[in-house]
């Protein structure tokens, strides 16, 4: 295994070699791979075997490291999954960086994505985590309801979705509480064909919904 970083983030070795590295770019390396080293750990093992230690191992950085950029576990796990929510932003903005150019059956599917994979499955750890630990649950729920309000609005501006009719806003929601229960329903098993019937038929209700308002 690679030498293990100090606290301020640079990695054990001659001076020389450190040098030629700003302390800046090193201690914003370090904070990138703790929150994927988190965002893995809370996937692959929930709330209860994700201690900062682990993360720490994880991300080849002391324990030291981690506690620099992050002093508490809570600190580090809020962190991480507001690091999902940004990632899963970028992703959505990515597959339309021109606009989704009217294909709204293509944003229903693209939605859809956000909710399956590590991603979504690190942030539902959270949540459970955060039902039963007090501390994180404020935390934890403010989060969400910036990462919710940031998801919606992306989603309205995809859809070209005109809220200030009736009826508009209620369906874009929707069909995001859709896409997160088929997500719940994606850790338990990878049920791909019935979640394509699904998706196809929410493409339809979208366009026939959204395409009265035009």
């Amino acid at each position: 295994m690679g030498g293990r970083e100090d606290s301020s983030g640079g990695v054990g070795g001659g001076a020389g070699t450190v040098d030629r590295v700003p302390k800046q770019d090193r201690s914003r390396a370090t904070r990138q791979r703790l929150l994927e080293a988190a965002v893995s750990c809370l996937a692959e093992h929930g709330w209860a075997g994700s201690t900062v230690s682990v993360v720490a191992e994880r991300a080849g950085v002391s324990r030291g490291a981690a506690q620099h950029h992050f002093p508490t576990r809570e600190d580090l796990f809020t962190a991480a999954v507001e690091y999902v929510a940004e990632e899963r932003s970028v992703a959505l903005r990515a597959l339309f960086p021109e606009g989704a150019s009217g294909d709204r059956r293509a944003v229903v599917a693209a939605l859809v994505d956000l909710y399956t994979g590590p991603l979504f499955r690190a942030a539902l750890h959270l949540w459970v985590a955060a039902s039963d630990e007090e501390q994180l649950r404020a935390r934890v729920t403010e989060l969400e309801a910036r990462v919710g309000r940031e998801t919606h609005r992306i989603a309205v501006d995809l859809l070209a979705a005109d809220e200030t009719r009736p009826g508009v806003r209620e369906t874009v929601q929707g069909l995001l509480d859709m896409a997160r229960g088929l997500g719940l329903a994606n850790l338990l098993t990878d049920d791909g064909p019935r979640r394509e019937r699904v998706v196809a038929q929410w493409g339809e209700i979208v366009e026939r919904e959204l395409g009265r308002h035009r």
